[in-house]
């Protein structure tokens, strides 16, 4: 019964993620159809385990907590053995994990990708082992996986483009120099979400009403990294920096580490994104403009409905969108799901839907702010 429910209610959730946030919705085909669906070949009948590779635990607190813990109570719910292992940032790691599992039986592998040669190499080796393969929040270029599911990365940018127009007006800044502090140039994630906000800042600069900045990528999503880069953009700018696209709370984190430094934190806006609880906190001390929250569960049970599927060789009823890998120029079935821009006076939607608890957002000198935000 349980586990009927569980698919029931997918159903609801995956039907509603192939239809809002798809690149390419054009020609969608009914995933578990084979070739005419872009889906494996080979289905599962139930037997051995499916395995996720996740990416570390640095770049971003979800892929240390909420993702490993979504992921396996939705598989728990559904009577299926899954193994979820951490690469912790290593290629070679993340290979040999993959190995492992492979050699070890998986019939279904989701992959969260360090970039996308590494995990090109493991999607090879899956689908000549004959194993379904997922794309799990960023799609592996040229990497051909069967199916891909996240959200929709562009809207994500387009979100923060929209949230630091809005923090500057609400700053009334006149000319504003603005600065990119983009995530990492092998994530492909992180090229989308600079898409998105550019599409939102660039009419602003060739207008002349901001003035456009240093624009630069961190390696690995190095929150370390990053603060040295903005300190150096800082320097370069003789101090003159007044709004910061930053790809996620950590790298906005980093940015604000150096505008305190300099006592203009409050006063520069910065975006953010994945509603850490950092991120939250610097939101709510007026440190940081806004956040992207994408509800990860959500994500999660979306991609463990899919894999379970996969795995007990049902077909997959709800139609897919397609998303366009850009680099082989192939369409991966996808299932998009769309994130909710975040401001001080919606950060209590993120602790009422779970996201986050409010002991762990509210405590010690944020209880105050929490308080007057309704965060209760």
């Amino acid at each position: 019964m349980r586990r009927k429910m569980f698919a029931f209610a997918m159903v609801g959730l995956m039907a509603m993620a192939g239809v809002t946030g798809c690149d390419d919705n054009s020609g969608n085909n009914a995933a578990g159809g084979g070739d005419a669906g872009g889906g494996p070949k080979i289905y599962g009948n139930g037997k051995g385990k499916i395995g996720v590779i996740l990416p570390d635990t640095a770049s971003s607190q979800r892929w240390g907590t909420d993702d490993p813990k979504f992921l396996k109570e939705a598989f728990e719910a559904a009577g299926v053995t899954a193994i979820i292992q951490n690469a912790q940032g290593d290629k070679a790691k993340f290979a040999s994990i993959a190995d492992s599992m492979i050699a070890g039986g998986v019939t279904v592998l989701m992959i969260v990708n360090l970039d996308s040669g590494s995990g090109k190499t493991v999607l090879d080796k899956a689908k000549k082992a004959g194993i379904a393969t997922i794309d799990y929040d960023r799609l592996t270029l040229n990497g051909g996986a069967d199916y891909y599911v996240s959200f929709n990365n562009n809207t994500v940018g387009q979100m923060q483009g929209q949230g630091l127009v809005k923090c500057l007006k609400d700053k009334g800044a006149k000319s504003p120099l603005v600065v990119d502090l983009n995530g990492s140039p092998t994530d492909n994630n992180a090229t989308q979400f600079k898409q998105g906000y550019d599409a939102v800042l660039q009419p602003m600069f060739d207008s002349g009403a901001y003035i456009k900045g240093p624009d630069q990528s961190v390696p690995e999503w190095s929150n370390d990294e990053a603060v040295a880069i903005f300190d150096q953009m800082w320097t370069q700018t003789k101090g003159q920096i007044r709004g910061v696209a930053a790809a996620n709370d950590g790298l906005a984190n980093a940015a604000i580490t150096v505008l305190k430094k300099n006592k203009l934190n409050g006063q520069v806006p910065v975006t953010g994104q994945d509603a850490t609880v950092q991120g939250l906190q610097n939101i709510l001390a007026g440190d940081q403009c806004m956040t992207v929250y994408k509800p990860i569960k959500q994500e999660a049970e979306a991609a463990a409905s899919l894999a379970v599927d996969l795995f007990k060789g049902n077909k997959i009823a709800v139609q897919l969108g397609r998303t366009k890998d850009l680099e082989s120029g192939a369409y991966v079935p996808s299932y998009l799901l769309r994130p909710q821009l975040i401001f001080t006076e919606n950060v209590k939607d993120v602790v009422k839907d779970g996201f986050v608890e409010r002991k762990e957002v509210c405590k010690d000198a944020f209880e105050k702010l929490c308080t007057q935000n309704g965060i209760n």
